[in-house]
């Protein structure tokens, strides 16, 4: 029974491994989370305010929690029209969707024009 891909190894079984070996253990994957991004984003908005860690933990949950709504409608109007790739189009509809009016709007404008910025820098 291999440790990898999140199997555990019952707590009596340590296969050989002493327990002053610890440096041979393997290192924990890094996690990733939109924490640098938000942080950039609050010192855009309120250069003088900070958040804590358990601020940044809900903000971070948030920010997964929508993208993974998005990315699902995204794709549910993909297989609706039987296409196996997501476009800004999909996206721009998810959007709409799922956001409350005026949000939606600033969402799309801010969408395609980092949408713009980037095909013109290619």
């Amino acid at each position: 029974m291999s440790t990898e891909h999140g199997q555990q190894q019952p707590s009596g079984s340590r296969r050989g491994r002493g327990s002053s070996d610890k440096k041979s253990r393997k290192r924990s994957r890094r996690k990733e989370t939109y924490s640098m991004y938000i942080y950039k984003v609050l010192k855009q908005v309120h250069p003088d305010i900070g958040i804590s860690s358990k601020a940044m933990s809900i903000m971070n949950s948030f920010v997964n929690d929508v993208f993974e709504r998005l990315a699902s409608e995204a794709a549910r109007l993909a297989q609706y029209s039987g296409r196996t790739t997501l476009t800004s189009r999909e996206v721009q509809t998810a959007v709409r969707l799922l956001l409350p009016g005026e949000l939606a709007k600033h969402a799309v404008s801010e969408g395609t024009k980092a949408v713009t910025k980037y095909t013109s820098s290619k």
